[in-house]
């Protein structure tokens, strides 16, 4: 059984990791988690623009049948970690960052904190 957990931004451009995500279940058993984990410093839901991404990223996981979880947290590579081992997670699908691909960057941190757990699968940007 495959469990799929898909990051996002409250960006519409994530569509295509959601769309990976999905494709990269098929038809598995098991669930797609579409996940959002925004820190305590950034604004969330403030204006009209972060409801509609909001509300976008419900409406793409209404469409992909998924689970939508959206959390605030002032560790997000520690919640994330906990979302992968809450729910089970068997691959997570995230965008390329605008990041050095260094090290001590977040998604190599991740990488080595999800190890034997989970797959990264890192999309590179469009």
């Amino acid at each position: 059984m495959k469990n799929i957990m898909v990051c996002v931004t409250q960006q519409k451009t994530c569509d295509r990791l959601i769309r990976y995500g999905h494709q990269l279940l098929g038809k598995n058993r098991g669930e797609l988690f579409i996940i959002h984990v925004a820190h305590y410093e950034f604004k969330f839901l403030g204006n009209s623009e972060e409801g509609e991404a909001l509300e976008y990223l419900y409406e793409k996981a209404l469409e992909y049948g998924a689970n939508l979880t959206v959390v605030r947290s002032n560790h997000v590579l520690d919640t994330l970690v906990e979302l992968v081992e809450k729910n089970k997670i068997t691959e997570v699908v995230m965008g390329e960052s605008g990041e050095n691909p260094q090290e001590d960057g977040l998604i190599h941190q991740f990488e080595n904190r999800i190890r034997g757990k989970a797959e990264l699968l890192v999309i590179p940007s469009e």
